[in-house]
């Protein structure tokens, strides 16, 4: 296994940690254009993690794509669309579609990373506007691409659970 193969398989843990604290407690935050001056627990929390996390999942994404793996997440970049159209086709006739290669499951893992980073880059631009007239535009982008995250991330989630009951029942 190659270096960045296992320190991947580490920034998966060390990314989805504070993703889910960021996520569950994104609810309390209140910010607007800037953060306030007696900023409470949470919004200090949810800048200071999210910077973190900006990083990891930036770092994650890069690990991801060394090597050639890229294929694997984004084949369709390379114009490699035939295993996610058989996959798609067999979910119409009721079949799981296989954990790994460049199929459906694959491509969703690789949208959902980039719905991370996008996020967290997001996030990062509306901190480093803050106070400005940008910071409100980098706000609501960053909220928007929160949502398509959490969708990606749901479907990421039953991809993994479906994967896990196949190999159940093996």
């Amino acid at each position: 296994m190659k270096w960045w193969q296992r320190l991947s398989d580490r920034l998966h843990l060390l990314v989805m940690l504070p993703t889910v604290f960021l996520l569950v407690t994104s609810p309390w935050i209140f910010m607007a254009r800037q953060l306030p001056a007696n900023a409470s627990f949470w919004n200090l929390s949810h800048v200071y993690l999210g910077l973190l996390t900006c990083v990891l999942a930036c770092l994650f994404l890069f690990t991801n794509l060394l090597g050639g793996t890229w294929r694997q997440y984004f084949p369709w970049v390379a114009g490699d669309i035939q295993p996610l159209l058989k996959d798609i086709t067999g979910l119409f006739k009721l079949k799981l579609p296989v954990a790994g290669g460049r199929g459906l499951f694959s491509v969703i893992e690789g949208l959902t990373m980039l719905g991370l980073v996008t996020t967290g880059i997001t996030g990062l631009m509306w901190y480093l506007t803050q106070g400005s007239a940008d910071a409100l535009s980098w706000r609501a982008w960053h909220i928007d691409s929160a949502m398509v995250f959490v969708g990606l991330l749901c479907v990421h989630v039953v991809c993994a659970l479906s994967h896990l009951l196949d190999f159940l029942r093996q």
